[in-house]
């Protein structure tokens, strides 16, 4: 009966009793650290003592950077300065091409250039073209690709039929929307370590591939070229951007008229200005510059400071103006200077 009893004992007992390696294996410490192994392999994540219920994670990003160096000079890419190249963007497809045709052309190292764009309410393919194109040249040697390339998108529910697009009724509410299409743009991409930041339209078709250089050599705040419309399969020409524009007499007259609350657009017969047009002055001065009261931003190069210091595209009527002529108003009451260039000459399509 004892030994019945004895058997019966063994027979039955745990399995840590039967085989103390099970028992290790199946305790307790053992299967929180094999929970640890399992979870390090499938997340990477650093985790927390078993049994504590807290998982850390990989901790806190600190960044620190100095400003102070970061400048915009006449040196430019000979002192090795960071330009942000920002182009706001509905239904362009097909301009891409050429836009990065002619953008492969500069001078300036790539090295140095970040590209962004921010699509808005397009209805096209231009940010599948955008993205094919950025993975290409994300695939050039080392020393051919761009500093970054960001592709942003941000619908404003805004649109109005062509006509009424470029009508002068359509000009506040439009303009309104592309202000803040550039603000979108310009707050989301502008770098700690941009130096300079260009504004280019996407159907800018030709340009010098030295412009920057040029415009940079001028060491103003803000600075433009001259832009002109060509005709289709020709390359002859007349003015196009009349937002880079010089108040007169009779201008001023006009606004102290008018009041600071009422918004004055170029190239309207509907309301003549008075004023003074960029693409009226003589192109054959070199890089002889002329002082602005407003820009189209076509084409514009600003020191990147001027943008980190608080200018922007209001979005509501500063001093009769809104979007592009509006910072350079802005810019001009912060104390910026703004210029224009005539003898440098950049194209835009005729395609409107």
């Amino acid at each position: 009966m004892a030994r019945s009893a004895h058997l019966l004992r063994g027979s039955g007992g745990s399995a840590e009793e039967r085989n103390p390696l099970v028992g290790l294996l199946t305790s307790r410490v053992a299967l929180c650290l094999v929970s640890i192994l399992v979870t390090l392999a499938f997340t990477g994540r650093s985790i927390g003592p078993c049994g504590s219920g807290a998982a850390s994670t990989s901790g806190t990003d600190i960044a620190s950077f100095d400003l102070t160096p970061i400048q915009a000079t006449a040196q430019g890419a000979a002192a090795g300065e960071k330009l942000l190249v920002l182009t706001p963007l509905k239904d362009a497809a097909p301009w891409l091409d050429e836009y990065f045709e002619n953008l492969a052309r500069l001078s300036y190292p790539r090295n140095l250039i970040s590209l962004a764009f921010l699509v808005s309410d397009s209805s096209d393919n231009t940010v599948a073209k955008l993205r094919a194109r950025a993975r290409r040249l994300a695939k050039l040697p080392p020393d051919e690709r761009y500093d970054s390339i960001t592709i942003l998108e941000k619908d404003f529910h805004f649109n109005l039929a062509s006509v009424a697009r470029h009508g002068f009724e359509g000009q506040p509410v439009r303009r309104n929307f592309i202000a803040r299409a550039r603000n979108y743009l310009l707050t989301a991409a502008l770098r700690w370590d941009h130096a300079w930041v260009l504004w280019l339209d996407v159907d800018v078709v030709r340009y010098d591939p030295d412009i920057l250089s040029d415009l940079q050599s001028i060491d103003k705040d803000i600075v433009v070229p001259n832009t002109l419309w060509h005709l289709p399969k020709t390359w002859d020409f007349w003015g196009f951007d009349r937002n880079n524009f010089a108040e007169t007499e009779e201008s001023l007259a006009l606004l102290d008229k008018l009041g600071p609350d009422v918004m004055l657009v170029e190239g309207y017969r509907e309301l003549m200005t008075s004023r003074a047009h960029l693409v009226d002055m003589p192109t054959h001065l070199g890089l002889a510059h002329v002082p602005l009261d407003g820009i189209g931003c076509t084409f514009a190069l600003v020191k990147a400071h001027v943008h980190r210091e608080g200018v922007t595209f209001p979005t509501f009527v500063f001093d009769n103006e809104v979007e592009t002529e509006g910072f350079a108003k802005v810019a001009k009451r912060a104390g910026f200077e703004v210029v224009g260039v005539p003898g440098i000459l950049v194209f835009h399509a005729q395609n409107h």
